[in-house]
């Protein structure tokens, strides 16, 4: 399969997992996962083909395990059968000695976040990044970085998670949470 083949496989799982599976009738459980059989039959592609899609992920954007497939994160809740609870649920807690996480925007949305601070919006958590170099958690080319504070967080009573790839998730930064926000 040629690498341009990968990637538009990659970003129809993508889709498919994080969004389409509820509206494509893909048979999806609470925390996420779906059959690998059923992957493969709406892809319309060989187990060895999927194999690639899943290797060749430059964000280890899906997890395997046994004969299930799933989005690491990235999920909607308003389209999916999923649950904050049961996604939390499969992901580990969070415990840095580093408090600082961070999260990467766009400059339009900076005086909408001093005001409500960070909302997961249509996805099942705000997603941030362990470390400024990190390669998953951020988007990629934001010019604004915002700083966030863990120990802030987990005062206010927020969880702290980590999904499998290695994204840092929660469902709300507030505002007095933010410890920094600058341009990259």
């Amino acid at each position: 399969m040629h690498s341009k083949k990968i990637k538009q496989y990659s970003k129809k799982l993508s889709w498919l997992l994080r969004h389409g599976a509820l509206q494509e009738g893909v048979p999806m459980d609470p925390a996420g996962w779906v059959s690998v059989t059923a992957t493969l039959e709406y892809l319309s592609i060989s187990h060895q083909d999927l194999m690639l899609v899943l290797l060749q992920n430059n964000k280890a954007r899906f997890e395997l395990q046994n004969n299930r497939l799933r989005a690491c994160q990235g999920h909607s809740l308003e389209s999916l059968p999923i649950t904050q609870e049961a996604l939390e649920d499969s992901w580990f807690k969070y415990d840095s000695e580093s408090d600082s996480i961070w999260h990467a925007t766009q400059r339009q949305f900076v005086a909408a976040i001093k005001a409500k601070g960070l909302l997961r919006g249509q996805r099942s958590h705000v997603h941030l990044a362990s470390t400024l170099d990190s390669p998953v958690g951020k988007r990629v080319g934001a010019p604004v970085l915002i700083e966030v504070s863990c120990q802030k967080l987990r005062a206010e009573g927020y969880e702290v998670f980590q999904s499998s790839n290695g994204v840092i998730l929660t469902r709300h930064v507030p505002v007095n949470c933010i410890l920094h926000i600058r341009d990259t």
